[in-house]
């Protein structure tokens, strides 16, 4: 396994954990990622397989027929999944998105119904925030809820959704202007539930998923738009039951996201690497294999300590949001270190491989369309580095 990404003070269970999800990335999705990625197919049996390891319920706690683990544990099992493939990692986040805001914020009667049914994987989440005119400016929201008795009316569309078609579950966030002083305080987040597949849905009226949004890479999960027109939502279905509160919720769940879009990164470098050093060790030039070379050490040398100080980072800001304290600090340092450094481990991997990289045939040109994508989901890094100098400025005010 080498020595890089190890975690210290893992319990035994732990442990135990990683090194089934190991076993089951080295067996079951490595073999065939690279076929089902150029096929843009869904994973079926790789989903069933994570249903069966009871990956959708990690973290759900064990009242719920979860395992009740930590945002740490859960972490370093994604690292693990997008080591073997990226795409299956945001199959499982978005679900573990959603079912972390509902135990976090949902009522008790949302709890008993959703988080049973989402550990054994029968109901899988999608989490919807983005709009086609809207990305990180989450205060331009358009997409309205308009309360009508029992019910809201939601009518607006929605944008990259990872588990769109998929899934059958939707967290959607809504303007609803019920009187808050500020347009975050107009926010609501509808918990719907839907039949899985595109188009129209047999089973909520207005309800529409166009179809798959082509993509360069990421591919095999399906990530789609969302059209609601007269939608009818009951008011039950509000998280946590009262108007007003979706930004906030919505931000927790981007706040675990970040930790998640990290250790994607941490992952998809780790498997980089290996694939770097070991064509290193396999490829000759002039006389002698090009491992032997100081240039292909220190480009190593790069990658290697670029690959320890993400997991670290990624580490640092799970464990600090499992102890309670507020981490959205570590959080935007670990999602910006992580997805840098993850682009620059899977380029450097890419140049190693010369020639050959730019073949199908090899798992790093996979790789190098992946590794995009995570320096803008969950917030560019440009969004990252605002949220981190914006709380260093809280931290190290002077006075005046």
């Amino acid at each position: 396994m080498g020595r890089l990404a190890q975690t210290d003070g893992l319990t035994e269970i732990q442990r135990d954990i990683l090194a089934t999800v190991r076993e089951f990335v080295d067996k079951e999705i490595i073999p065939v990622a690279t076929e089902l990625e150029h096929k843009d197919e869904y994973p079926a049996a790789i989903v069933e397989g994570m249903k069966q390891l009871g990956l959708f319920g990690l973290t759900i706690p064990e009242e719920y027929g979860g395992l009740g683990e930590s945002l740490l544990t859960y972490a370093l099992v994604v690292e693990e999944i997008a080591r073997g493939w990226m795409s299956v990692s945001g199959i499982v986040n978005t679900h573990f998105i959603v079912a972390h805001m509902i135990n976090a914020h949902g009522t008790r009667e949302q709890k008993e119904y959703f988080l049973p049914r989402m550990a054994a994987g029968e109901i899988r989440g999608a989490f919807s925030m983005s709009e086609p005119g809207l990305g990180s400016d989450v205060a331009a929201i358009s997409t309205k809820g308009v309360k009508d008795g029992e019910f809201y009316v939601l009518n607006g569309q929605k944008m990259w959704l990872t588990n769109g078609g998929t899934s059958t579950l939707v967290a959607v966030l809504c303007k609803t202007d019920e009187g808050g002083s500020t347009p975050y305080r107009n926010m609501t987040t509808f918990l719907i539930e839907k039949t899985p597949g595109f188009g129209p849905n047999p089973t909520v009226p207005g309800l529409t998923v166009p179809g798959k949004i082509e993509k360069m890479g990421y591919k095999g999960v399906d990530t789609t738009e969302l059209v609601l027109q007269d939608v009818r939502v009951p008011a039950d279905r509000i998280l946590g039951g009262v108007p007003g509160r979706g930004f906030y919720q919505m931000m927790d769940g981007v706040e675990v996201g970040r930790v998640n879009v990290a250790a994607r990164g941490c992952g998809v470098a780790r498997r980089a690497f290996e694939l770097g050093v070991a064509y290193a060790q396999q490829r000759t030039t002039f006389g002698k294999r090009i491992a032997e070379h100081q240039a292909i050490q220190f480009k190593l040398a790069e990658m290697a300590t670029k690959v320890e100080a993400a997991h670290q980072m990624m580490v640092m800001a799970a464990r600090r949001k499992d102890g309670g304290e507020r981490n959205d600090l570590e959080a935007g340092m670990a999602k910006y270190l992580a997805s840098e450094y993850c682009k620059e481990v899977v380029e450097d991997s890419f140049r190693i491989h010369g020639g050959y990289g730019f073949s199908k045939e090899y798992e790093i040109e996979r790789l190098y369309r992946e590794a995009p994508m995570l320096l803008i989901g969950e917030g560019t890094a440009e969004i990252q580095k605002m949220i981190v100098g914006r709380r260093l400025l809280e931290e190290y005010r002077i006075a005046e």
